[in-house]
């Protein structure tokens, strides 16, 4: 849902370089003023979806992570499926072959979502931005045996700083939780794994669409609808049935009002996403997409009076840079490609 960032916009935004490809054979002419304002609906849009969850979790202090998943990805079907009825976007519809194309990828699609959900719980949000820096480092070793795929100098250096970051950052964090960085380390797994699995079977899904595409509103309401009988068995199997029958916080209107708005931040980031896109390109994408961790993670600490130390502060900024610093690297290494 929060579907396809550098390579972490790749991962968890769903832009592949098929999706690159498209968006560079059907661009438009650019106004500087429509990819400002779609620029800026990016940032809005996707910092604001993991303050709100961040604000569920912990300030509301509701304990069923998948629950919420599940609420979100409902939302997003529901939207998504109206405006394709309308026939406002255009949707590929969900045949029993691509189902079945597409369920390996799903099932890691809600482990990486859940596992987001119980990281974001425990963590705040600057550190599992920094953290976040590990999927660009799997994904790259990740796309080096299993692609061939080699890098230069440049981002492996960028890599390295992200290592170093993420563990300066987590020795020096006051609020440090081994549940939390646990789950977080999944999530990066995931991440990664989702990226690599999905370049894999884009293809072998394009095969079996009626128009032999797939675009970014299929993809959300494959994965989105698929995720919804998973979610419902993995409430079950984690027993937030139990939490969710007793929790008083479902009985409240205010709190189901802030739970849709994280429904539809959702959805917008992949709406806003494939605005910038199209209105800009991959490269500015990508470094916008690694710029715009800096205000998320100020905000993440002054809102929810993160506890912090002078260290910790320059792991977590010396981490932002190297996600910069690594978006540039891989421009390069794109335009020399």
């Amino acid at each position: 849902m929060k579907p396809f960032e550098n390579n972490e916009n790749d991962l968890e935004n769903g832009f592949d370089k098929d999706t690159e490809k498209t968006t560079r054979s059907t661009r438009v002419t650019k106004i500087p003023n429509q990819a400002l304002l779609s620029g800026l609906a990016y940032c809005i849009s996707s910092c604001s979806m993991i303050l709100v969850n961040k604000f569920v979790l912990s300030s509301y202090d509701f304990n069923a992570g998948i629950f919420l998943m599940l609420y979100q990805n409902f939302i997003s079907v529901l939207i998504v499926s109206t405006l394709s009825f309308l026939g406002v976007i255009s949707t590929e519809p969900l045949t029993w072959r691509l189902v079945k194309v597409w369920l390996p990828v799903n099932f890691i699609f809600v482990g990486m979502l859940i596992t987001s959900m119980f990281s974001l719980r425990y963590i705040n949000v600057a550190m599992v931005t920094v953290l976040k820096n590990v999927t660009n480092v799997i994904t790259a070793v990740g796309e080096m045996y299993l692609f061939s795929k080699h890098h230069d100098n440049r981002v492996w250096a960028a890599l390295f700083l992200m290592i170093i970051s993420a563990i300066s950052g987590g020795i020096t964090d006051l609020s440090f939780h081994a549940v939390g960085y646990t789950w977080q380390l999944i999530n990066c797994f995931l991440t990664a794994s989702y990226s690599l699995t999905l370049r894999r079977v884009m293809d072998t899904a394009k095969q079996v669409t009626k128009s032999g595409n797939l675009n970014e509103f299929s993809m959300v309401l494959l994965n989105n609808t698929l995720s919804l009988p998973l979610g419902i068995l993995l409430i079950f199997v984690f027993n937030e049935v139990d939490y969710l029958s007793k929790t008083p916080l479902l009985r409240l209107p205010a709190f189901w009002l802030v739970m849709t708005l994280s429904g539809f931040l959702g959805l917008a980031i992949s709406f806003t996403s494939m605005w910038f896109l199209h209105q800009t390109g991959a490269t500015t994408y990508s470094l916008v997409g690694s710029l715009n961790k800096i205000p998320l993670s100020v905000a993440g600490i002054l809102l929810f009076k993160v506890p912090t130390s002078l260290e910790n502060s320059a792991s977590i900024f010396f981490g932002l840079l190297a996600g910069v610093f690594f978006a540039r690297a891989k421009m390069r290494e794109r335009s020399q490609t």
